[in-house]
């Protein structure tokens, strides 16, 4: 069995798995509570999936080789198209997300998959401020605003800061400052009631906590781990929970 995929928590939450047979695959929900009991071992290429068939890969590089990395050029747009030919002409929405504790970043998404989006993100809060009729329009206004705000959160400053909320003051306070208005505002919740900050670590097994983006947050023996789904895809998993040595929280020693 191999993880060759994941859902983050905009779509329900999936670890997608290869099947016994190695044609098919399976998603093993992320539900809260849900018990996860598998150990990693060698880690190569997830493949590709292709319909309902998952195309395997043993060449080494994780966990896409050369051959199944694909790459959104739409992602690196600024306004002008890096496509043959433009496609986007559809309502899009440019936002503000906001992850705690202040860090506040300029995205834009098909209007119709603006929520979707913010919650595969793990955003905490959002504001949608702007609705246009395409892509291009959109993404000069990203522009514009990410010379001001960042417009790329990595999932490590997402980790360290699971348990910290947003700073509502400094968030009211860069809302002002873009002089717009805000059309839409959310504000989201992973159930995750984190007390204490988890450790960030690789590993498929304990009981879920629940997913916020693509971070899973698992208890396991007194500690709660901040796992970044995309670190499991490409390993091969075995079932059984994984004996090594894992870093405990100080609580865990209560």
């Amino acid at each position: 069995m191999q993880c060759v995929g994941y859902e983050p928590s905009g779509r329900g939450s999936a670890l997608v798995l290869t099947t016994a047979d190695d044609d098919g695959f399976e998603r093993q929900t992320l539900e809260a509570g849900t018990s996860l009991s598998y150990t990693l071992g060698e880690r190569h290429c997830a493949g590709v999936i292709d319909g309902e068939e998952h195309i395997a890969c043993d060449r080494p590089s994780a966990p896409y080789c050369e051959f199944h990395t694909s790459t959104w050029v739409c992602a690196r747009c600024t306004g002008t198209c890096l496509k043959d030919e433009m496609d986007c002409y559809e309502d899009h929405a440019v936002y503000i997300a906001a992850f705690g504790p202040d860090t506040f970043k300029v995205g834009v998404t098909k209007l119709w998959r603006l929520e979707t989006r913010l919650r595969e993100q793990g955003a905490d809060r959002a504001a949608h401020i702007h609705t246009v009729s395409n892509g291009r329009i959109a993404r000069e206004l990203e522009a514009e605003l990410a010379t001001r705000l960042t417009d790329r959160v990595r999932t490590g400053p997402k980790i360290a800061s699971l348990a910290s909320p947003v700073d509502l003051e400094a968030w009211e306070r860069t809302l002002e400052s873009l002089e717009t208005d805000v059309l839409e505002r959310f504000s989201f919740e992973y159930g995750l009631d984190l007390e204490t900050q988890p450790v960030a670590e690789t590993l498929a097994s304990g009981t879920v906590v629940g997913v916020k983006g693509r971070v899973l947050v698992l208890e396991r023996a007194g500690t709660t781990y901040a796992v970044d789904m995309r670190d499991l895809v490409g390993y091969e998993l075995a079932d059984g929970a994984t004996d090594r040595s894992l870093q405990s929280s100080l609580g865990s020693f209560g």
